[in-house]
């Protein structure tokens, strides 16, 4: 039997009579078997009117297959089911309806089943015979004769062909599938075309399958044409899609090729150039207003020629492209004016900051050794200080006093050495370093490059950028400079680099020799006023679009916002304490509030909430003692506490989180004052039955240093002696085993924070002298200095004799 064998086979029986013979035909109908083997399809119901491949796993279904080809008709069920895997199927997964086929060029390749299906009639499964397969099940044949009129049956039918007319011409696959479907029937019968209508659709395996399962031609044929009508729909929604994306395309085609031809025409008219011409021209004329140095001029001549002859679309043409137009964007040789006068670059100094008059007549020396050279450059200057004193704003006031451009850039978290020192050009996305990028954006060779966070720069495996700055920053090296995308050197002699850093702990020893250093300590409260009202007030005014007239902040009130709200050593959380009040002003205005809005002294809280800073009050009595520390954040009083827990044996134990160096000066301390007690009026044997609890208070902020020596040993002293410190008194400076006091860090932050707590009297060590003279007078201004070399002078300042 050939594929396009008739769906229905016929015996014909013969009977002769004496006067003419007649004819009996059995439909096929009649003689397909009860009984089926049945193979489920999971994506579509098969229909009476389709002859199609099926492939399928021989695992589980060759006995099914060859069941059913082994049997005189050849037939075998098709049926849907529900689950998606139709390998999975249980019998109640099965569908009721289904239709059967007979199978054409049974074959078998590689584990897998083919063959053509030949739909010839619809069925109903009524018992199973075998739940597990090969499924085997009696079935009943549906008859699909209708009582509808031929009238109402062609009405319908036409209405199907009409519709299918309109789905050809959007969609070339319809009109093949129409083509096979006329090779097999006829047009006119109606519940075969229904089939057929029903398959060419996308709808859904329900939808279809309610279809096939409905034996009626006419009731088949109004499901049918719901369905086509719907296919309609999408089709022509589709084909609407597709035709704007077609538009669009081309008319961007039709752009392209009109461009391109207007190149061509222009070209030969003389009008325009091609691209790379276009590129070397603009090249070679920013070359004629920069000096470039002989060997870069070779490397920018040699780039050219090889751009000359690379095609533009080549990726080698746009690396050199690339490499030519920051080389050629270089300001070589561009140098801007500095303007050193002296006086001008006070003003803006004053201008821009209140305060910092030591740091200030630093820059201005520094500037005037620059005035007698001609030129400022070759140097960098380190500031140091905690987070907002001004260190960033300070270098933007040197490069206005200078007339310089001024470049800032963050290291914080810098981690690859390519972001100082450049990419090489054989990788992909190369760049020039951060030095290169910033000289090329501000348009001359001497600018002022302001680097960040500087004690914040990382190293991994990409390398350590903080040795890559040992050739930025030496004046020796620098005017040399070779980054790795440039390949050629560069001169930032001419560069005045400043740098900023909280502390100097974490910047490496190398780089940290090749800079001057500036420490910027903090500010009084006497000077946040003056920087409150003269800076942070106006600004954050002009910033919400109010007036001074509107809002009024006293005096009272700005100090008590800057010691109850704002205490650090910077002037960054008093201006985010000013913000609140502005915004919280901007929303009573907007409510409809006239005048003028004064705040007042007991309103603060309803603005700022409760101070988290309460007016401090030194700790007093005996064994305790007030100390000095620095941190990050500026200057701190650090109070120290020692008792006597109990006399059953001797100890000594230690709280607050001190670091490994603070519990040495602790020890240090109970070991001198132990083996002194007698030279200092003590008893003799007080330690040596006594358990000594040493304690730093706030035991949850981590401390360290040297600088508490004293201070615990004064504290050890006093609890021995039975004796406290007759007047308020704090002090610093490292002891040894021997009752030397040997100098500290950070004097200044540490005379503020005495100041602030309004201790006015301290001890300080006498190799320190030099640092407090140094010190402004407005912050010396009312206090007295106790210069000591030895922890007997400690003693004789503390402690009034005691009585004989």
């Amino acid at each position: 039997m050939t594929d396009h064998e008739p769906a229905v086979e016929a015996e014909i029986v013969r009977e002769d009579d004496a006067d003419e013979t007649s004819t009996t035909i059995v439909a096929a109908a009649d003689i397909l078997p009860t009984t089926l083997y049945l193979l489920p399809l999971s994506e579509r119901p098969f229909f009476p009117a389709q002859a199609l491949p099926l492939l399928l796993n021989e695992d589980p279904w060759l006995p099914t297959v060859e069941a059913a080809a082994n049997r005189e008709h050849r037939v075998i069920g098709l049926i849907l089911v529900q689950p998606d895997s139709a390998d999975k199927a249980s019998p109640a997964d099965f569908y009721d309806v289904g239709t059967v086929a007979r199978m054409h060029q049974l074959t078998r390749n590689e584990g897998r089943l083919q063959f053509i299906a030949q739909g010839l009639k619809r069925f109903r499964i009524e018992q199973w015979l075998s739940s597990e397969p090969p499924y085997h099940v009696q079935v009943e044949y549906l008859n699909e004769e209708d009582e509808a009129g031929p009238d109402e049956l062609r009405a319908y039918s036409l209405a199907v062909i009409n519709t299918l007319k309109e789905l050809i011409p959007l969609n070339p696959l319809y009109s093949e599938e129409l083509k096979f479907f006329l090779n097999r029937f006829n047009t006119h019968d109606p519940s075969p075309l229904a089939d057929f209508a029903a398959s060419l659709t996308t709808a859904g395996k329900g939808e279809l399958q309610e279809i096939l399962a409905t034996a009626p031609v006419l009731e088949r044929l109004k499901k049918v044409i719901v369905l086509l009508k719907k296919e309609l729909e999408v089709v022509k929604l589709q084909s609407h899609i597709r035709k704007q994306v077609e538009e669009k395309m081309s008319e961007h085609q039709r752009k392209f090729f009109l461009r391109e031809q207007l190149k061509v025409i222009q070209q030969e008219l003389g009008i325009a150039k091609d691209d790379r011409t276009a590129d070397v021209d603009r090249f070679r004329e920013r070359l004629t207003t920069r000096q470039v140095p002989e060997a870069a001029l070779k490397r920018i001549n040699e780039e050219l020629d090889k751009l000359s002859i690379l095609e533009a679309g080549s990726p080698e043409y746009a690396v050199t492209r690339n490499y030519l137009d920051a080389m050629t964007d270089l300001p070589w040789g561009t140098y801007s004016t500095d303007n050193l006068d002296l006086k001008h670059a006070r003003e803006v100094l004053d201008r821009d900051h209140d305060g910092l008059e030591d740091v200030k007549d630093r820059i201005i020396e520094f500037l005037a050794v620059g005035a007698l050279k001609g030129q400022v450059g070759g140097s960098i200057i380190l500031l140091v200080g905690p987070p907002g004193v001004g260190k960033t704003s300070i270098g933007r006031s040197v490069a206005a006093a200078l007339d310089r451009q001024f470049y800032r850039l963050s290291l914080g978290g810098m981690r690859d050495e390519a972001e100082i020192k450049g990419h090489r050009r054989t990788y992909i996305g190369a760049l020039p370093g951060k030095f290169i990028q910033a000289i090329r954006e501000a348009g001359t060779a001497n600018p002022v490059i302001m680097l960040d966070e500087i004690d914040k720069i990382g190293a991994s495996y990409h390398g350590d950028p903080a040795s890559a700055l040992l050739e930025v920053l030496d004046p020796e090296q620098n005017a040399e400079f070779l980054d790795h995308y440039l390949d050629v050197r560069f001169d930032l002699s001419k560069v005045l680099f400043i740098c900023t850093a909280n502390q100097l702990d974490t910047i490496p020893g190398p780089l940290l020799d090749r800079m001057e250093t500036l420490r910027l300590s903090g500010y009084i409260t006497a000077e946040k006023l003056q920087i409150a009202r003269n800076h942070l007030w106006p600004k954050l005014l002009e910033r919400s679009g109010m007036t001074r007239d509107r809002i009024e902040l006293g005096e009272t009130v700005l100090r008590q916002i800057i010691e109850g709200y704002a205490r650090e050593a910077g002037v960054r959380n008093l201006e985010k304490q000013l913000g609140r009040i502005v915004r919280k002003s901007a929303v009573e205005i907007v409510n409809g509030r006239e005048g003028v809005i004064t705040v007042e002294l007991p309103e603060l809280d309803r603005y700022l909430g409760k101070p988290p800073f309460k007016p401090e009050t030194p700790m007093t009595g005996v064994g305790v003692v007030t100390g000095l520390a620095w941190t990050a954040m500026g200057g701190v009083t650090l109070n120290v506490e020692a008792t006597r827990v109990h006399t059953k044996n001797r100890g000594f134990k230690l709280t607050g989180r001190l670091g490994e160096v603070m519990q040495e000066s602790a020890n240090i301390a109970y070991s001198y004052v132990s083996a002194h007690l007698e030279e200092y009026q003590a008893d003799p044997k007080f330690f040596d039955e006594a358990f000594v609890h040493l304690h730093v208070p706030e035991g949850a902020t981590p401390k360290d240093g040297p600088s508490a020596g004293i201070t615990m040993a004064t504290a050890l002293l006093s609890l021995a002696r039975g004796q406290q410190p007759d007047r308020l008194l704090a002090m610093t400076g490292e002891l040894t085993l021997t009752g030397l006091v040997l100098p500290v860090g950070g004097i200044r932050e540490k005379v503020i924070a005495a100041r602030r707590v309004g201790i006015h009297e301290l001890i300080l060590p006498e190799a320190n002298r030099s640092d407090v003279e140094e010190l402004p007078d407005h912050i010396k201004e009312g206090l007295t200095i106790h210069f000591v070399a030895r922890l007997r002078q400690v003693v004789d300042t503390v402690f009034v004799a005691k009585a004989a």
